[in-house]
């Protein structure tokens, strides 16, 4: 998603992005009976080529779903072993193919950036809106998406006193570093 912000101008070379794990997480926010549950998970890695002249991105967003914690043992517990299944699906993945609007290869742009999530073994297409801000050498931004993940098979962590949310909000706060490729 870093790589949209090098799309600024149909002349500019490839770009390579580097996300930087210690700087870049993903934020959920699941609705549930009188609270919101607010998570996090840490990325494995991240690199993505951007082709400016065609808006396309490629590479992935690695997540680990090992690492997704909300503050609440016995909830992260049933998360990890019920709905996640994350001993046998230990990687969640974003990998972007193109990109809409256009991308300042200095300042802030908004695009709307399109690909492949995989989660607990299921792909599925989506689009997120990126906010970027690009300086030379560093790029930082944040995405925003929906996830379905009843509709998307997996399960429902639910009981007869506390419902959940059939879909889980996702906020990625990234920083890449920038360089060209050709």
């Amino acid at each position: 998603m870093v790589l949209l912000s090098l799309v600024g101008s149909a002349s500019a070379q490839e770009l390579l992005l580097r996300l930087e794990p210690a700087a870049t997480k993903a934020e959920i926010k699941l609705d549930a009976t009188a609270h919101t549950v607010d998570g996090s998970f840490a990325l494995k890695h991240g690199e993505l080529h951007l082709d400016p002249r065609q808006n396309k991105v490629s590479g992935e967003i690695v997540f680990d779903a090992t690492s997704g914690q909300t503050g609440n043992d016995r909830r992260d517990r049933k998360m990890h072993k019920e709905v996640l299944e994350s001993g046998q699906y230990p990687e969640i993945t974003f990998r972007p193919d193109k990109f809409d609007g256009k991308v300042a290869l200095q300042g802030s742009s908004t695009v709307q950036v399109h690909g492949l999530f995989v989660i607990h073994g299921f792909e599925k297409e989506i689009t997120s809106t990126v906010q970027l801000d690009a300086a030379p050498d560093k790029w930082t931004g944040e995405a925003h998406f929906v996830i379905p993940y009843v509709d998307w098979g997996l399960k429902n962590p639910s009981t007869f006193l506390l419902r959940v949310g059939h879909s889980v909000a996702v906020d990625m706060h990234f920083v890449a570093s920038v360089s060209r490729t050709q």
